[in-house]
């Protein structure tokens, strides 16, 4: 969370170009959306697998995410105008173009205001989330806003484990995700970022260049953690 929210900074200065990030998450984390202050005590003290699941706050709102078998992408751009749902719909559809080439369709939700009752982010779906055609949702996403600077990130449901959802938000409220891949783990997590890459590219008109943060960016990154 906080080197996307450096990356937007950075962005606004004119010192990043647009970016487009994929990262997973050791151990798996609880995100919060930053105007969600109501949430279990228990969610402090979990444990899954010997180790302390992370509670941590997004730069952007909505509601908690458990990133655990997920896979998380990023975009940070400028430039891009219209209406809050006009923006997720233009940076939705490089994900839509590249889950259609492995042969996944995806629609947007329909869920109106009710949601924020609902302290799941994958508990509904709303016009920017993307779900599978059975309605399951595959992708929650959430933005920022700093000037022109627009920061879209969201959890991809890859392997979610039943066990530990129920253990976060109850019984009888898992929803399982049926991708027809036939892979798992480490080749899933490499096929699904290679043809969104591969959609990012054509969509945006694009080339990227990756390119690991320096060691002077992680101590910045780390500063504003503290």
């Amino acid at each position: 969370m906080a080197i996307d929210r450096y990356l937007v900074e950075q962005h606004q200065l004119g010192l990043m170009p647009a970016t487009l990030r994929f990262y997973s998450w050791s151990p798996p984390a609880i995100s919060l959306g930053y105007h969600q202050h109501q949430y279990p005590d228990r969610w402090q003290n979990l444990i899954w697998h010997g180790r302390a699941i992370d509670l941590v706050r997004r730069p952007t709102g909505g509601r908690a995410v458990l990133h655990q078998g997920d896979l998380t992408y990023a975009v940070v751009i400028s430039g891009l105008s219209g209406s809050r749902t006009q923006v997720y719909q233009q940076i939705c559809e490089f994900l839509i173009q590249g889950w259609r080439s492995l042969g996944i369709q995806l629609h947007y939700g329909t869920v109106g205001r009710g949601y924020i009752h609902n302290p799941n982010c994958f508990g509904t779906a709303t016009g920017a989330d993307l779900v599978l055609a059975d309605g399951t949702k595959l992708i929650g996403s959430a933005q920022l806003r700093r000037g022109n600077v627009i920061l879209q990130h969201g959890s991809m449901r890859l392997e979610p484990d039943e066990e530990l959802f129920a253990q976060v938000f109850g019984k009888d409220v898992f929803a399982p995700v049926k991708l027809p891949l036939n892979l798992h783990k480490e080749e899933l997590v490499r096929t699904v970022m290679n043809a969104l890459v591969a959609s990012a590219k054509s969509y945006f008109q694009a080339e990227f260049v990756v390119q690991p943060l320096s060691d002077r960016e992680w101590e910045k990154v780390y500063l504003d953690c503290d």
